[in-house]
């Protein structure tokens, strides 16, 4: 099976710090992957050379079936060919409705006169029902963005990805802030969005880890520490030594 993302041999120093170092590993179609690894494991920086926040100093990012090279292309042409990123805050727009949040978000041409002539179609209007179903926020839609649990708006933000059509989403610490039945929708949610696409989600809590049920890569000093089901990840001694022994 060809992979969707292919990270080959990628070094970044900042400052005479290696972030990253010699890191290799790929991510299939319609794929579910948690990244762990100790506070400055390199699951950020991992996550702004894909997105081509910060370049490499070596190395090969290659996307999709032609194999491109993301590495030269801007952050905005990265995003366009489908790859989509949830920071750990959630940014909606809190002054807007539930449903404007998703409409704005929406997979459309971007050009300001289509911009400022944009008239919802009843396809678009169809396609907010659904990701409002989609996330749990159905009975929200007229709510004000703001007054929503920080929960929901995690919820939000990922339906606002989704809406972006994206074949890889990046999801940072999704868990953090969250009641226990909010981090179960959320499961529920990341799973469900792996059926169609790739979900790579970084986080630090096992539990959660162990909830989304998926193959499991643990970074240590920038590199691939260890990787396979969260079981066999954490019976590993250099995985034990370096992050779950502390």
């Amino acid at each position: 099976m060809s992979q969707l993302l292919e990270v080959s041999g990628v070094s970044v120093t900042f400052d005479g710090f290696r972030a990253i170092n010699n890191l290799s590993f790929s991510i299939g179609p319609a794929e579910l992957r948690a990244i762990i690894g100790p506070n400055g494991a390199g699951k950020t920086t991992f996550m702004d050379i894909v997105t081509g926040k910060t370049r490499p100093d070596e190395g090969h990012v290659l996307w999709g079936e032609m194999n491109q090279s993301l590495l030269k292309m801007s952050e905005s042409r990265i995003a366009q060919a489908g790859i989509g990123r949830k920071f750990q805050r959630p940014t909606v727009f809190e002054d807007q409705s539930v449903r404007d949040n998703l409409m704005m978000a929406l997979k459309k041409n971007r050009s300001p006169w289509s911009v400022l002539t944009f008239r919802p179609s009843s396809a678009d209007m169809a396609r907010i029902e659904e990701l409002a179903e989609e996330i749990g926020l159905a009975d929200q839609l007229g709510r004000k963005s703001g007054e929503l649990s920080h929960g929901q708006k995690q919820w939000l933000e990922i339906g606002m990805l989704l809406a972006q059509e994206p074949k890889l989403l990046l999801v940072d610490e999704p868990a953090a802030g969250m009641t226990l039945a909010e981090r179960e929708h959320t499961t529920d949610l990341l799973k469900q969005a792996a059926k169609t696409r790739a979900v790579v989600v970084v986080e630090h809590d096992m539990e959660f880890v162990r909830r989304l049920d998926c193959k499991v890569t643990v970074l240590h000093e920038g590199s691939v520490l260890a990787e396979g089901s969260l079981d066999h990840v954490t019976q590993n001694k250099d995985v034990i030594d370096v992050y779950l022994g502390r």
